[in-house]
């Protein structure tokens, strides 16, 4: 029998979970990460770290509310800069998180199980730190808040709904909300094993308030399957209906460097791209710490790194498509536009250093040795970090401080103004992220245990039984 049939032709699939596991020794691992006393120093020391950038973006919104916008270095014609350019990068951050729990949840994918909570968690911070900037960009957030958001106020001014900008409140609003609604979900039975397990009273009356009186009857699992898979559903669009409409905010418009077509589906590819990276950037320091590499195997990490290879190489196709359009199109606008951003012009450095970052680096993905090598795969994500926000400030500023009349062209230069706000916003996300693993569930304890192979066997012979 070996002699007709290979090895490794009918091996079984590689576990998403390391074997020896039992139901108490998951829940007593996960549980055990928020109950316990002991918080491993190097957790106080990046918490800490993350919190001194947060103070920092306190101060420079602070006096952002004092002086106004002209403390960035936004200037005519570069209106828009580090505003949206952090607006952008941190929504596109945020979508790795509703990939993971929406649609691979619909496409059956165990391995998500071990990494989709705090990524879940990950697309809230992140869409905490972008709506930060489209407030504080109209510099008096109390008298100029209508012209983004629809409230009655005394003037009786509406928002323009025809504005794409309109059309990014909405879109990140309802995907803020539905995410919040399926992470929150999702914990439901987490906690109510931390109040079952809890020892301090506190706690236990905490968790018990917000697991909403769970007991883990029949009846609760068919209701709390059914909200999870509608949610999952409702979530599943929004991946690709929240950064097409962030897109259009420059799609629509007659700028050359903007009016694409292939904006939307670019859009969407980088977001993922830059999601899972960031995904990989929390997972790894994570797993290292809290000793997960149990339950996040190098399966999922292998899984991950080919995601990012494969949504990277969509992006340089995007990049490929932005040259063709400028080069074939005949118009000599547009023909400027990519010769100044790729070729002579001031900011063209920063498209070579795209590239670098987002192009060339990731290509060592290719190798499976590499891609099983933990910390050349933290290397990428780094890389894919700076060059995700690179390509958001080459889309705008490269096209915004050259337009169609020589006599208004501008350079623009960030100010250290600038620099605090984007360090702040990622203290921001870091403070709660570390915050979140500290106090709730960061793996989910009831998914881990459907994984065991006695789970898989009780349920493979309940259908047998079925038929």
């Amino acid at each position: 029998m070996d002699s007709q049939f290979p090895q490794g032709d009918f091996r079984a699939p590689v576990p998403v979970i390391t074997p020896g596991h039992s139901y108490g020794s998951i829940t007593d691992k996960l549980t055990g990460l928020v109950l316990t006393k002991k918080t491993p120093l190097v957790w106080f020391g990046i918490t800490g770290t993350f919190f001194m950038l947060l103070c920092g973006l306190m101060v420079a919104l602070s006096w952002l509310l004092l002086n106004g916008i002209g403390i960035w270095g936004n200037n005519v014609p570069v209106g828009w800069a580090f505003d949206i350019i952090n607006f952008v990068w941190w929504i596109g951050i945020g979508h790795a998180g509703t990939l993971i729990s929406a649609i691979l949840l619909l496409f059956r994918q165990d391995w998500r199980t071990s990494i989709n909570r705090f990524a879940e968690a990950m697309t809230l911070f992140a869409v905490a730190c972008a709506i930060i900037f489209p407030i504080f960009h109209t510099g008096r957030p109390w008298l100029a808040a209508y012209w983004l958001f629809p409230y009655p106020n005394t003037m009786e001014l509406w928002p323009n709904f025809r504005s794409p900008l309109i059309w990014d409140v909405f879109a990140v609003s309802t995907y803020g909300s539905v995410s919040a609604a399926f992470w929150f979900v999702g914990l439901i039975p987490d906690l109510a094993t931390f109040r079952d397990k809890a020892v301090n009273p506190k706690l236990k009356r905490l968790f018990g308030m917000l697991a909403l009186g769970w007991r883990g009857s029949a009846i609760h699992w068919v209701r709390y399957e059914k909200a999870y898979l509608l949610l999952a559903g409702l979530s599943t669009p929004l991946v690709l209906s929240v950064h097409t409409v962030v897109s259009f905010d420059f799609a629509v418009s007659v700028l050359p460097g903007w009016h694409a077509t292939i904006f939307p589906p670019y859009f969407v590819a980088g977001a993922i791209y830059a999601g899972f990276a960031m995904v990989l950037t929390l997972a790894i320091p994570i797993r290292a710490i809290y000793g997960l590499h149990d339950f996040i195997t190098m399966k999922h990490i292998e899984n991950m790194a080919k995601i990012t290879l494969v949504t990277g190489m969509i992006v340089v196709y995007g990049y490929a498509c932005e040259a063709f359009f400028g080069w074939y199109s005949g118009n000599e606008y547009e023909r400027f536009m990519l010769k100044n951003r790729v070729y002579y012009g001031p900011y063209a450095w920063s498209y070579w250093l795209l590239l670098l970052c987002n192009f060339i680096v990731p290509q060592i993905l290719w190798s499976k040795r590499l891609r099983r090598n933990i910390p050349a795969i933290f290397i990428v994500c780094m890389f894919v970090n700076v060059g995700m926000w690179l390509e958001r400030f080459v889309i705008i500023v490269t096209s915004l401080h050259r337009d169609f009349v020589p006599s208004s062209w501008e350079m623009y230069y960030p100010t250290i103004w600038d620099f605090m706000t984007l360090a702040g916003t990622i203290g921001l996300f870091g403070t709660l992220m570390f915050l979140f693993v500290r106090v709730l569930p960061l793996i989910s304890i009831f998914e881990m245990r459907t994984l065991l192979p006695e789970a898989q066997t009780k349920s493979n012979s309940s259908e047998g039984g079925s038929h």
